[in-house]
């Protein structure tokens, strides 16, 4: 029996980002591996190996929304290793009308991103960075003077604004500080909150409640600038706004607006463009923490993915679905990450 054809095209990443040696290993032993180098692979050489490829593992997808169609009917994976189902070009709704199982790596991000958020809050509330800054011109305050506004984690309230993987791997760290957790998440029912001990809420009731806000969301078409001024006007200093998915879902010039007025605190690790404008005004900001979108971009992270992928490839090639490790994309999740309509109907944005 031929071994199946695994297409392995990982650009915009580099083979020994996302593979050590023992996945790489492990990788090889499951097929025929095609590409399997840096660098972006040529159209017509991918057009040529999807009619009998069984699998495509890649980093962004620069093939068009008509290659998946094009696809012999070996074709039954396909595995992002970018992070994130927001693949512009890549027919979802093709792939999910052939039975082609389609994988997003997202979760191998979960705890890293986690520690980064829960770093950047303990950061914003015990004013590590003003103490840092002042320490650093010879001008700190010592003892109950130096922490002025500061605001401790344990026994508070903190708020997920969106409850999916990410907020679990959150959850997991901040359970020891003995907080009441609340969410908004219009994907999941309350009942699923409910099980992980987690309060479902509305946009306003949680940004009045909570002292620590973590926007975890995936972006779409529905949410963008979905934390406007109203919302971000209920905020008081004790509260901290921390932004770790997309700045695609605040209204970043509005929030900056009263983030200078001294109205909260935030912690930003995504921006809305990156690099980041070198003169914009949030920089001069005080009361905030920031990072450049450093959060997931840890080796360890990458590496993980690695072996994500190469776990769910060893088990559905032997037939076996169960146990699987990556966010496989469902007709409900690309709906709301690609609407009808949006793109004609195939699933691209």
């Amino acid at each position: 029996m031929p071994k199946p054809k695994i297409v392995v095209a990982p650009h915009f990443r580099h083979m020994v980002e996302v593979f050590d040696a023992g996945t790489h290993k492990r990788l090889e032993n499951l097929g025929e591996i095609i590409w399997g180098r840096d660098g972006p692979m040529p159209q017509s050489d991918m057009e040529a190996v999807l009619v009998d490829a069984t699998a495509v593992v890649f980093g962004s997808w620069e093939y068009g929304p008509h290659a998946i169609a094009a696809a012999g009917e070996n074709l039954r994976f396909v595995l992002e290793v970018a992070g994130s189902h927001a693949h512009p070009e890549l027919n979802y709704r093709a792939c999910l009308a052939r039975g082609i199982k389609v994988g997003g790596c997202a979760h191998a991000f979960g705890p890293a991103v986690a520690e980064m958020g829960l770093a950047l809050s303990l950061a914003a509330g015990r004013l590590v960075s003003e103490g840092d800054a002042a320490f650093r011109s010879g001008e700190e305050k010592w003892l109950h003077d130096g922490t002025v506004g500061a605001v401790t984690t344990w026994g508070k309230t903190v708020g997920f604004v969106g409850a999916g993987g990410l907020s679990v791997s959150l959850q997991q760290l901040l359970t020891p500080f003995d907080v009441r957790f609340v969410a908004f998440d219009p994907w999941l029912q309350p009942s699923a909150l409910a099980e992980r001990g987690v309060e479902p809420l509305d946009l306003p009731d949680l940004f009045r409640v909570s002292d620590f806000i973590y926007v975890l969301a995936a972006p779409t078409p529905d949410n963008y600038e979905m934390i406007g001024v109203e919302l971000l006007q209920l905020l008081r200093p004790h509260q901290t706004l921390v932004l770790l998915s997309r700045a695609h879902l605040v209204d970043f010039e509005a929030m900056t607006d009263l983030v200078l007025e001294g109205r909260f605190r935030v912690a930003i690790d995504v921006w809305p463009t990156e690099p980041f404008d070198p003169s914009h005004r949030i920089r001069e900001a005080r009361n905030a923490v920031f990072s450049a979108h450093r959060a997931g971009a840890i080796p360890e992270a990458l590496l993980e993915i690695g072996r994500m992928v190469v776990h769910d490839l060893e088990h559905l090639l032997g037939g076996d679905d169960q146990g699987l490790r990556m966010q496989y994309a469902t007709p409900q999740m690309v709906d709301r990450l690609h609407p009808p309509g949006v793109d004609g109907g195939t699933g691209v944005l």
